[in-house]
């Protein structure tokens, strides 16, 4: 065994910080789940048990909030993310020919990274931006009145030239 896997990992310890900072009070779990998930980039099921016994909550309680709200991930994430809206502008205006665009480019469906782990393809039931339908967020950048070919040239250097 190397030396760095006998040494205990860092981030559990910032987890268990934030887990006393809140007294263990039950009431936490979002913001700890929210620490965790910025400290291992997604709520794996270990990380998930630690809190349910630290915060001494049912394990069904932390994974029904952990797979509850949408902003919780239990998978990693890809090193880009293309966030695709569905909400109900962005649908009427091809929403879903963009997530077929998406599909075709990248060769993933929505919830799923690709192989490379290059980027994450999600969507969002609405990300407020109405007025500029049909809409799609490449990582933090919200990118309006997007139509397929726009979408393909964002995609071009995160997956590559689609030939896969």
């Amino acid at each position: 065994m190397t030396a760095a896997a006998q040494q205990p990992d860092k981030r559990l310890k910032l987890l268990d910080a934030t887990i006393k900072k809140n007294q263990g009070r039950r009431d936490a779990l979002i913001e700890v789940l929210h620490r965790a998930q910025e400290l291992y980039g997604y709520l794996d099921t270990p990380v998930l048990w630690h809190v349910a016994r630290t915060l001494k909550q049912p394990p069904s309680r932390v994974f029904g909030v952990a797979t509850f709200y949408h902003l919780f991930r239990l998978k990693p994430q890809g090193k880009h993310t293309c966030v695709v809206c569905l909400g109900t502008a962005c649908f009427v205006k091809g929403a879903e020919k963009l997530i077929a665009a998406v599909e075709r480019t990248a060769h993933v469906k929505p919830g799923q990274t690709t192989i490379d782990g290059e980027m994450s393809f999600v969507t969002a039931r609405c990300i407020g931006a109405c007025g500029i339908a049909p809409t799609v967020v490449f990582d933090a950048e919200t990118c309006g009145q997007m139509t397929p070919d726009r979408l393909n040239e964002r995609l071009k250097g995160w997956v590559g030239d689609g030939t896969r």
